[in-house]
């Protein structure tokens, strides 16, 4: 794509998103082919986004790198989008259920960081991605379904629009979580007190620092480095839910504690 073409599809989006309408798909002139190409859109999105009033990115999200989430949507890897800032809550979140076109919600550890990944140091493997973690967190991704269909939307479009990415709830950040067997702790997540799924870190590519380490090396490919104090949702452990309004979402990471989220 060229760079009038991303402009178009980073526009198209812009608009879709700002005036809640459903995405039924991109026009072919400005549609990214690849991965590559959809990570350049989302980057234009995330500046026109920013400059219409959404403010800085804060974190990032990472979908896919689990079997059930893999499943659930039909797209065998991961796939990165970006979190703003004025979408991030902390430990008991408080949403308008109608701000949303159909939200859901997932089950995922988060990691924030406590130094640089630049991308003049990669590759990086599970051990040095995981040397720039200064806590690990239980959280709550916020997920909206802003399509016409997104089982018949290609994954290039998917990941330019932010992988559905709509927010977020942090737990209380744990700062000795080296002491812990990240890939073994279970996760669980109820909704209204009943529960709707769980899993474990391992489901994470093994291991959940193995998705920081994908993050940071997919970033540093088209030369982005992380940077200290962002976060990463590192990837659901539960297949992802659709609430109604008045809907009370908990989940619980063993050992990372908790994060709620209500919708009113």
């Amino acid at each position: 794509m060229d760079v009038e073409a991303i402009d178009r599809a980073a526009a198209w989006l812009c608009r879709v998103r700002l005036e809640r309408e459903r995405l039924v798909g991109l026009p072919e002139d400005c549609r990214p082919k690849d991965e590559t190409e959809a990570y350049a859109v989302q980057d234009t999105l995330h500046r026109m986004l920013g400059n219409a009033g959404y403010g800085e990115l804060a974190g990032r999200k990472i979908g896919c790198t689990t079997p059930v989430m893999q499943q659930f949507l039909g797209i065998g890897n991961p796939c990165a989008g970006g979190v703003f800032a004025p979408t991030v809550q902390q430990e008991r979140g408080s949403f308008r259920h109608a701000d949303f076109s159909h939200v859901g919600v997932e089950c995922e550890i988060a990691v924030r960081l406590a130094r640089d990944l630049p991308a003049s140091g990669a590759p990086y493997d599970r051990e040095a991605a995981g040397r720039a973690v200064g806590a690990a967190m239980a959280a709550i991704e916020i997920v909206d379904d802003r399509y016409d269909d997104y089982r018949n939307l290609d994954t290039p479009t998917l990941i330019a629009d932010d992988f559905f990415n709509a927010g977020c709830v942090l737990g209380q950040p744990v700062v000795e979580w080296r002491a812990l067997d990240l890939a073994a702790v279970r996760g669980q997540m109820a909704i209204n007190g009943r529960e709707v799924g769980r899993g474990r870190g391992g489901d994470i590519l093994g291991h959940p620092i193995e998705a920081l380490a994908w993050l940071a090396n997919s970033l540093a490919a088209r030369g982005r480095s992380m940077k200290d104090g962002e976060f990463v949702l590192l990837g659901s452990v539960v297949q992802t839910v659709w609430v109604e309004q008045g809907d009370r979402v908990e989940v619980e990471i063993e050992e990372l504690g908790r994060a709620s989220a209500r919708f009113d």
